[in-house]
């Protein structure tokens, strides 16, 4: 029995409804369709397994979609069929509870099209790999996307780890302040931690990423950009704003970094977010390339599947910074939040989450 939860359930989705569209429509950045922008779908490609690869063909003008495993034709369906499939799966994911759950009609035309499985690895990037017509070149690449879902959960951008965190230099605070600021354990522990550090202390500074492996993926990206996110770190948990929009504001207003001119932070934070949703993990090595090259699916809460391609890259970054916040992970798991002596000095770690609104 295949069972998942309703953004694992969202990808079989994706898959059927692009099969009974034969076409995905580009999103602005207010996730809504562009009319007169989209991409015409040639096939749809899955690795069920090393030995078992699915092809899904699309023919237009008979309505079709021929299913091919390892290059053998399985079936064929009009695309009416997938649409029908399509329907009721949608219904069922928004029927579903909050934990995994099995849908058994939707599971057996799955098996039936040759798929055994609902999504990709939870380490890719590339959910779903399509063959699409590009209408302005006149080229037919194959371009894996990323597929988020606004039918399920919000799912998290960047995960909280220990490589997530930032390390600062706290001074003015005597060993009796540190103690007393560490032993509070209230419901709200974080935020009071914090405003005790914060209101105390002479300073509280940047010294590090914990990772330097986050830390060179960050420098690669650009070259202050581990900064950048040290300060907005400071205002989300030293001035309570949680969306990123919110936060970068404060950044461009009060110019910590001294940015000779407006706009600095709102531009390389938004790197950080379409990098972090393409390809960029902080705990593995970056080479710089989107490894879902393609771009980015939302399926939205209605059931709309629409594509941020490469080509409107400025609308995705704009509904990324619109569409995300920070979060507050585990202090226990992540380690952070509480202060600790080294080499003298005193040190504070502030973890980095970001989760879609």
């Amino acid at each position: 029995m295949i069972t998942g939860n309703k953004g694992e359930w969202s990808e079989a989705y994706v898959l059927l409804r692009l099969l009974a569209q034969g076409r995905i429509y580009a999103a602005n950045e207010n996730l809504k369709p562009i009319d007169d922008m989209y991409f015409p779908i040639l096939k749809i490609l899955r690795e069920e397994s090393k030995d078992k690869k699915g092809e899904y063909s699309i023919n237009p003008v008979e309505k079709r979609v021929d299913v091919y495993i390892n290059g053998n034709l399985l079936h064929t369906f009009s695309q009416k069929n997938f649409s029908f499939e399509a329907d009721f799966l949608y219904q069922k994911i928004v029927e579903g509870g909050n934990r995994a759950f099995a849908i058994q009609r939707s599971e057996e035309f799955l098996r039936v099209i040759g798929c055994e499985r609902l999504a990709a690895p939870s380490s890719d990037k590339t959910d779903i790999t399509m063959q699409i017509h590009d209408i302005q070149t006149g080229y037919s690449p194959v371009c894996g996307f990323s597929i988020k879902s606004e039918i399920g959960n919000a799912p998290t951008l960047i995960n909280a780890t220990g490589a997530t965190n930032f390390i600062y230099e706290v001074e003015g605070l005597s060993d009796e302040q540190i103690e007393s600021i560490n032993a509070i354990d209230t419901k709200t522990k974080i935020k009071d931690r914090m405003n005790r550090i914060f209101s105390e202390a002479t300073s509280v500074k940047f010294v590090r990423v914990n990772s330097d492996t986050f830390a060179n993926n960050l420098m690669l990206i650009d070259s202050r950009l581990h900064e950048i996110v040290a300060e907005s770190l400071i205002v989300h948990y030293r001035d309570g704003f949680g969306k990123c929009r919110e936060v970068v504001n404060v950044l461009e207003e009060t110019n910590p970094l001294g940015f000779p001119a407006s706009g600095f932070y709102e531009y390389k934070f938004k790197e950080l977010l379409c990098c972090a949703a393409l390809g960029m993990t902080p705990a593995t090595v970056w080479d710089g390339h989107d490894e879902a090259n393609g771009g980015y699916i939302v399926v939205t809460s209605a059931g709309n599947v629409l594509a941020y391609h490469i080509y409107n890259r400025d609308f995705f970054k704009e509904y990324l910074m619109n569409n995300t916040k920070y979060e507050r992970g585990s202090t226990t798991r992540h380690g952070f939040a509480s202060l600790y002596k080294g080499n003298g000095k005193t040190y504070l770690k502030l973890n980095l989450q970001i989760r879609f609104i």
